[in-house]
């Protein structure tokens, strides 16, 4: 699973890093001003409900299919189509002056990151050797996670000074400039050989405990983080803290997470952590951060499960992907990361699906004691998978 030339220098992968805090910060930075966007449009919350859904819904059904041509033509140049569609996407929004289109261009943007997404994951795998996969995707990790923190705070003061022309041309001027970073850094990775996969074979591995453990694992974290940016503020605001107080404690769950990744990573390459248990004691950790709040009251309950799903993440994900690297073939990295994303879409609109449904039907306690309940499920599936 290492590259051709060995052990390829970091400035090589920054780029890549790079691409991974586009998408992110591109959905975030969107996301968080489309309240105000609707309200202005006088849009019904079904309207924006949709708007919100539509960039995930194009990567659900499209990363697996860039994935896959990621592996017959290589990652690289589905990296470079899918940052110069997301520029595209972005400048065709500023271009037609309708802010009626920004539901359109948010499903151009997520099609293109559904092609870079996958790509620079197979890259990450295939430019690190096996050793380096937890420090390479904890760097990853911790880019997408930087991107996750800044995107509703300078999206927020980008939409302000120049409303959501500035804040597309803006991301698609940094689409672009990662596309050209890229393309002069980042070697070729050829395709690889492939056997002739059948629909079962495919089945049968992604029904694989080596596909199966690490993508519960990344679906779970992705939840766990998903329903912290929710609904934090939301217990918050039962406390009686305003948008700046709850907003202070989203930045540090995404802060933390960021910050412990790459250690994370560091740690499962050098033996400290494997990847099994960790996995196993990132979920619980996020497990024990969301129950938090239903425990501790006032402003120390939400700081606490703020670090403690930052850490429980920023741990479990580096070796998820790590672990999903290391059980993959080579030639079919892009098809794997990308059907894994799927995953980690599913959970980052499931968590919070699930924890509003049981507080719609009970209260909000209820529905994070309930998503905490099923992560130790998944945690205790993962550390017993693990031991087999």
């Amino acid at each position: 699973m290492t590259s051709p030339a060995g052990d390829v220098p970091k400035r090589r992968l920054l780029p890549v890093y790079a691409a991974g805090f586009v998408t992110a910060f591109g959905a975030h930075s969107i996301a968080a001003g489309l309240g105000g966007y609707a309200e202005s449009q006088h849009a019904s919350l079904l309207t924006l409900g949709l708007l919100l859904a539509v960039y995930d819904g194009a990567e659900v059904v499209l990363k697996p299919v860039f994935g896959a041509l990621a592996d017959r033509v290589g990652p690289r140049p589905v990296l470079l189509g899918g940052l110069v569609a997301f520029a595209v996407a972005s400048g065709a929004f500023v271009v037609a002056g309708n802010p009626a289109l920004v539901g359109l261009a948010r499903l151009g943007q997520g099609a293109a990151a559904a092609a870079f997404s996958p790509a620079a994951g197979a890259l990450v795998a295939r430019l690190t050797p096996r050793t380096g996969h937890g420090r390479a995707f904890g760097g990853y990790g911790a880019w997408k996670g930087l991107g996750y923190t800044l995107g509703p705070v300078l999206g927020g003061v980008l939409i302000t000074v120049g409303g959501y022309p500035l804040l597309f041309g803006t991301l698609g001027g940094l689409a672009l400039a990662v596309a050209a970073w890229a393309a002069a850094a980042v070697p070729v990775v050829p395709p690889l050989p492939r056997a002739r996969q059948t629909v079962l074979d495919l089945a049968r591995r992604l029904t694989a405990r080596g596909f199966l453990r690490p993508t519960a694992t990344l679906a779970g974290a992705t939840g766990a983080v998903a329903v912290g940016v929710g609904f934090l503020p939301v217990a918050g605001a039962g406390y009686g803290l305003g948008p700046l107080a709850t907003g202070a404690v989203v930045s540090l769950l995404a802060a933390t997470g960021a910050l412990i990744q790459p250690w994370a990573g560091r740690a499962r390459d050098a033996g400290r952590i494997a990847d099994g248990p960790g996995m196993a004691a990132g979920l619980g950790l996020a497990a024990a951060g969301i129950a938090t709040t239903t425990v501790l009251p006032g402003v120390a309950g939400l700081l606490a499960a703020a670090v403690a799903i930052g850490v429980g993440t920023g741990l479990a994900t580096p070796l998820g992907f790590a672990h999903l690297a290391a059980s993959t073939p080579a030639e079919r990295l892009g098809q794997t990361m990308g059907s894994a994303e799927v995953g980690r879409e599913l959970g980052d609109a499931g968590g919070p699906l699930l924890v509003g449904a049981l507080a719609a039907a009970v209260s909000l306690d209820v529905g994070l004691l309930g998503l905490a309940g099923l992560l130790v499920v998944f945690a205790a599936v993962v550390a017993a998978t693990a031991r087999r």
